[in-house]
């Protein structure tokens, strides 16, 4: 099978493109990098020729109010070419309780590109991930000073971008779902509760205070951003990865 990843260079797109390749698959990685524009279009044609699954696990350059166009115009690009190209299959890559967060642009964003994508002219299949475990260090440092990190008591169900990936693939090589599959972590952590044990593991020893008001997350309210049931649960736990980062 011929599969064109979209945003095939980046942190979840590389490892994508190395798996299928493995399985035996023709595959396609496409990034501003290989000439590929998702903004203009430019590139996009070639990139999905012969290609019967594109799976695009693009990202918009901001998390702010701009990421809505972003959404709009390159999902309206992709589709467009994708109809062009005869392309029998659409997956793409969004996050679990998207459309639980409307107080987020980022979360706004995302949520239309799903519905961009459920309303375009192709089967499709939408992949809702939780957070990474990769994520974290990002998610410390937004808060964080020389003596304490700031950080809400959010639930958390944070996941391996290598099971994020094994998700991705086993799609992307499956008819489509016209629907959405769920996948998250083994376990569910307050997210103050993970920033301690992802300071403890570094032998970091600044406190972690909780700040309700403290970062991106402060603005999700309940336990949206955890994987209701039916979901599809990763082998992966967060020590055991981070030994093994170690």
């Amino acid at each position: 099978m011929k599969i064109t990843v979209i945003g095939g260079t980046g942190l979840i797109g590389s490892q994508l493109v190395s798996r299928l390749g493995k399985a035996g698959h023709e595959v396609v990685a496409s990034s501003l990098s290989t000439g590929v524009d998702l903004l203009t279009g430019e590139g996009l044609d070639q990139a999905l020729d012969g290609a019967e699954t594109v799976v695009n696990v693009s990202n918009s350059p901001t998390f702010d109010a701009a990421s809505p166009d972003f959404f709009r115009t390159t999902v309206g690009n992709l589709l467009a070419a994708g109809e062009r190209a005869g392309v029998r299959h659409q997956v793409a890559l969004s996050i679990v309780g998207v459309d639980q967060v409307p107080q987020l642009d980022y979360y706004r964003a995302k949520t239309l590109q799903e519905e961009l994508v459920r309303s375009g002219p192709t089967p499709y299949s939408i992949v809702r991930a939780t957070q990474f475990f990769e994520f974290m260090d990002a998610v410390l440092s937004w808060t964080a000073d020389e003596n304490a990190v700031r950080l809400p008591s959010t639930p958390v169900q944070p996941i391996a971008t290598a099971d994020v990936v094994a998700a991705l693939a086993g799609v992307a090589t499956a008819p489509p779902l016209n629907g959405t599959l769920n996948v998250a972590g083994p376990d569910v952590f307050s997210l103050d509760e993970l920033g301690r044990r992802t300071l403890a593991a570094r032998k970091d020893e600044r406190a972690v205070v909780i700040d309700e008001q403290a970062g991106m997350f402060a603005a999700v309210e309940g336990d949206v951003l955890v994987a209701r049931p039916g979901a599809r649960l990763a082998p992966t736990r967060y020590e055991d990865w981070l030994s093994a980062a170690r």
